[in-house]
Parts: C-alpha cells; structure tokens; sequence
C-alpha cells in the first residue's frame, strides 16, 4: 500500500470549538503535525477539539497510539477530544479498542457540535 501522507488543518467551528482536519494516512509518522494542529487550535481558545477523519484514507496501530497521547493531552488540558466522519471499519476498531469510551463518535460535524 503506498503511503499517503498526512496532512492536518484547523478549521474553527464556534466559539471554543475547532476542527482538525485530517486527510491521508493516520500514522506514528504523523505525530508531529497532529500535534501541532492541536496547539495551533488550543491557541485559538478550543476547549472542545473535533477530530475530522472524513478525509482519513488508512489508520495503523501506530495511529491509534498517537491518537491516545493527544487524548492525554486533551484530559489534561481539560479539552473534550471528539470524532467525527469515521468510516464503518474504523468505528469497529475505536469500540474494539474501547477508544470510543474516551473518545466520543459521531456521523459528522454538525452532530459533534450538536451533541455538546
């Protein structure tokens, strides 16, 4: 599978709210930039962080632990980390995993921001 890379953008969505887009493929190799769009949307004011897949191509295990560190970083910020746009597949593996327990999912935007 060739790999596509990641890229992330922070999109505002309300007041306190932010969305990181992402796009590509969800990788240890991307931790980086995830964690750069998260400081960029904490310093915009984000205490509640939407974490966009709709545009995810691939996750591997390495993402899913990157994806547990920003949680981390989420909690002790005192952030809500939410996801949306997850594909059927992926979903599986966030319940298989009980990530959706810390994590809560969602169809797509509008329900992350409508549920809060």
């Amino acid at each position: 599978m060739p790999a596509h890379e990641a890229t992330m953008a922070v999109l505002p969505l309300a007041p306190g709210a932010a969305a990181i887009a992402i796009t590509g493929d969800v990788t240890a190799a991307c931790e980086q930039e995830l964690m750069l769009a998260h400081e960029q949307a904490t310093d915009s004011g984000a205490k509640l962080i939407v974490l966009d897949f709709a545009g995810m191509e691939y996750m591997n295990s390495g993402g899913i632990g990157m994806l547990i560190t920003l949680l981390i970083r989420c909690q002790r910020r005192h952030q809500k980390l939410v996801a949306s746009g997850l594909t059927e597949h992926y979903r599986q593996i966030f319940e298989l995993t009980r990530l959706d327990e810390a994590i809560s999912l969602h169809d797509d935007m509008d329900q992350a921001l409508a549920a809060l």
